[in-house]
């Protein structure tokens, strides 16, 4: 089976592409190249938190709702949140509306700040495991990796929640830590010009 499908300029896109139509603009403006802004790494973090269980599809088109609920991913303010805000959040059905990973979400945002006042930047921190560039396995067989297996460990030890494996090896292929992109995908040469030319943290 091919590890591609024509995007809609006809050129090869990562098959997954093929699920749904605002797939496309999702791969090909965000998917894998290289984040090192602090918000937007607590955000995608979070938001694969939430997926847990459920398709990305169900997140994506939820996203912005989940801007709006979580002030933009403002781990500084999300700190804050209490069980007011809790019930708030188990009230909008625009998000998953799932205690857990609402409280894990909250959570996590202190340890972000925890993070931050200890390593400098939550960049500084997740760039540490990015995977090797040559070698590894073919893209998009492999739910894990030995580099996303050591952040779950890690982010566990400092009181993180809802960070298992798969979850950090989505988080790290999304994010940029990996170029994940099929071997044939026309953006996977983007992505790898664009983590060539990314200043570590």
């Amino acid at each position: 089976m091919s590890t591609t499908v024509p995007g809609p300029d006809g050129r090869p896109r990562c098959r997954w592409c093929a699920a749904a139509p605002e797939f496309f603009h999702y791969h090909d403006t965000e998917w894998g190249f290289p984040v090192g802004d602090d918000q937007r790494l607590f955000e995608k973090l979070c938001l694969e938190g939430f997926q847990s269980g459920l398709s990305w599809r169900t997140i994506l088109a939820k996203r912005e709702n989940f801007r709006a609920a979580f002030h933009g991913f403002d781990f500084d303010r999300v700190a804050q949140f209490g069980e007011s805000d809790v019930s708030r959040l188990l009230q909008d059905a625009g998000i998953i509306r799932h205690r857990g990973k609402i409280e894990a979400a909250i959570n996590n945002a202190g340890r972000a700040q925890e993070m931050v006042g200890r390593e400098g930047s939550l960049a500084a921190f997740f760039w540490r495991y990015e995977a090797p560039r040559k070698g590894g396995t073919e893209p998009q067989t492999a739910t894990t990796s030995a580099e996303s297996m050591a952040l779950s460990k890690d982010l566990k030890k400092l009181g993180w929640k809802f960070v298992g494996p798969t979850t950090a090896y989505a988080f790290m292929q999304a994010m940029g830590l990996v170029n994940d992109h099929a071997r044939d995908c026309v953006v996977r040469a983007q992505v790898e010009q664009a983590r060539r030319r990314f200043k570590l943290p």
